[in-house]
């Protein structure tokens, strides 16, 4: 792809219809999540959080550790087919609905503007004409409350990294608040300049949606058989599109509909509310509208009985895993340095430095036993107490009396019990026997 030499300014023209309704309900729906999710707290964690420096995921009162890291597999090949699965069938509705990028400039930044300079019309003679006192205030205006915007999406992004209470009360470290500046910078940047030019030429799902969609996946598309040839009234034979250019005023992308199927277009429906508009006028219904290329919309075909097989076993997988999932985890090795010591009174005593992990919003107590020594074998640890989301690492001492062991390594089981659930873990006991 040829990156273009010089920007090429896109100004939307304002516009309203049943289209844009919908996605004002969805933006705000999606940011209500965003934004409000970070200061929810469930058993004392927060509902979402992906902590990196302590390696774990809190999700809604769960909480993962590399442990789980085949259960965090699924849930991406489940978000990643289901995406096949729904573009497929949907087309880009995502990117016209759901995206963050689409989401902020249609929310936030395009209402901004045209509060400040005006619509689209003014906007295209304002920065045309020289920087004066009226272009220059209006301008440093708007950049300013995109700096503020940027700084609150930034300081919400980081939040579900590192906590939102933390980080806004200031008890964050020099890292977070380094991303919160980074990502500031980012989204000033997108904000006030980059723009569509992110769809066009970064977006990575824009360019394989060209792969997932079909002549059967839903588009926007211009009813060319009725809309062509194009004219004004009283043209001869003409149709009925009046090329009144409405639907590249609007356009967020500033491609023409009208020329087919494009890369760029976002499906955001900018086109159909205002094609519908004026083809309302002339009693007549919209001639850009969601349709597919085929003409004849299929939700059952080959690629989305494959997607949804594959979501439906990658899901009978995950559930399976998951009421497999232990309280805790845990592993037990050998104290560094170690092998095994004779005491005073003859026993042979190993010593293992036992690590668990909870998964669990509540403490809870826990036990050791073992198993394949002799019944005079004696276990010593101290009591466990293992705190919401915590990691304890505990010493075992195993003792075994004089005459009791005749093999040098002997195969050693160690349970690890709560009061509803236990951990088995494998090792072995050494002692000087033949």
């Amino acid at each position: 792809m040829i990156l273009p030499t010089a920007r090429t300014w896109v100004y939307p023209l304002s516009v309203n219809g049943r289209y844009q309704r919908i996605h004002r309900l969805t933006g705000a729906a999606l940011q209500a999540v965003l934004f409000v999710t970070p200061w929810i707290n469930v058993g004392g964690h927060p509902a979402f959080q992906i902590d990196i420096a302590g390696r774990r995921l809190y999700a809604f009162g769960s909480v993962f550790t590399p442990a789980d890291s085949l259960l965090l597999v699924l849930i991406g090949l489940a978000a990643a087919f289901s995406l096949f699965l729904f573009t497929a069938v949907f087309g880009r509705l995502w990117c016209g609905y759901a995206c963050p990028q689409t989401v902020f400039l249609e929310e936030w930044i395009r209402p901004v503007e045209n509060f400040l300079e005006g619509d689209r019309g003014k906007r295209m003679a304002r920065d045309r004409g020289p920087w004066n006192f009226d272009k220059s205030w209006r301008k440093l205006v708007k950049w300013a409350v995109f700096l503020a915007m940027s700084f609150g999406v930034a300081m919400t992004f980081v939040s579900w990294f590192s906590g939102a209470r933390i980080l806004w009360t200031g008890g964050s470290g020099v890292v977070a608040y380094s991303m919160v500046a980074f990502f500031t910078a980012l989204m000033f940047w997108d904000f006030a300049w980059f723009r569509e030019q992110f769809c066009n030429y970064l977006c990575p799902y824009a360019r394989f949606q060209g792969v997932l969609c079909d002549d059967h996946s839903l588009v926007v598309a211009y009813d060319e058989g009725r809309g062509e040839p194009r004219g004004k009234a009283g043209d001869a034979n003409p149709g009925a599109c009046i090329d009144c250019l409405k639907c590249v005023a609007v356009c967020p992308q500033g491609i023409d509909i009208r020329d087919g199927f494009q890369l760029e277009c976002v499906t955001c429906a900018r086109c159909v509310d205002a094609c519908a508009a004026v083809m309302a006028k002339r009693g007549q219904p919209s001639l850009v509208t969601y349709s597919t290329l085929s003409g004849q919309p299929r939700t059952i075909r080959a690629r989305t009985v494959v997607y949804a097989s594959l979501i439906g076993i990658v899901s009978v997988a995950f559930v399976a895993v998951l009421t497999s999932r232990h309280e805790a985890d845990g592993y037990i090795s050998r104290s560094p340095g170690s092998l095994y010591t004779v005491d005073a009174d003859g026993w042979v005593r190993n010593t293992y430095l036992l690590r668990l992990t909870s998964h669990e919003n509540e403490a809870d107590q826990w036990q050791v036993d073992i198993e394949g020594l002799p019944s005079a074998a004696e276990v010593s640890a101290p009591q466990i107490v293992l705190d919401p989301a915590a990691t304890t690492t505990v010493p075992v001492v195993v003792r075994v009396p004089p005459g009791h062991l005749i093999e040098r390594s002997i195969p050693l089981r160690v349970r690890v019990h709560s009061h509803d659930d236990e951990l088995w873990m494998d090792t072995s006991f050494l002692s000087e026997g033949t």
